[in-house]
């Protein structure tokens, strides 16, 4: 069991290595990386990206915060119903799918050390989401955190496998 821990963690922080902000090499100096710049620096965010995108959410989520996002993943939004992203992308679905992105983000910056067993916490969105600590792993909601504590200047973002959705 140790070793699965240590394996866990190693993974964990490779995966998190690949959200290290760029640094310049001429002068060494750290590019700022806010949760949208980080997003877009990843290939597996490119639906997220897209939705934030459709939802003129790209100025708030790259205001001071801060804010906890829970990031799905392409293949995440993948495993929703066929047509439904291209649906939530359309303008008139704009206030639907700022509903479900809303729902993606925590305020203030809430690290997995801050996570509590059967823990509730308000979303940007107005309801809650419920965080599941089991077998090592964190779940929101119905979503398994497969990357956590990935810091960005204004928040913190952790990848999730599930696209969560409100209360409708």
């Amino acid at each position: 069991m140790k070793k699965l821990g240590i394996v866990m963690m190693l993974t964990m922080l490779i995966v998190a290595s690949s959200f290290a902000p760029k640094m310049n090499a001429v002068h060494e100096t750290k590019i700022e990386a806010d949760i949208v710049d980080l997003a877009i620096s990843q290939d597996f965010l490119t639906t997220l990206v897209a939705a934030v995108k459709a939802g003129d959410l790209v100025g708030t989520l790259k205001g001071d915060g801060p804010f906890t996002v829970f990031a799905p993943t392409n293949d995440a939004f993948a495993k929703l119903p066929a047509g439904t992203v291209e649906n939530l992308l359309k303008p008139e679905n704009k206030a639907q799918l700022v509903k479900i992105l809303t729902y993606h983000v925590v305020p203030g910056k809430v690290m997995s050390s801050d996570l509590k067993n059967g823990q509730m916490a308000k979303t940007v969105e107005g309801s809650s989401i419920k965080v599941t600590l089991m077998n090592g792993k964190a779940m929101i909601n119905n979503a398994t955190v497969t990357a956590a504590d990935i810091e960005a200047d204004n928040g913190v973002v952790h990848v999730i496998d599930t696209v969560i959705m409100p209360p409708m």
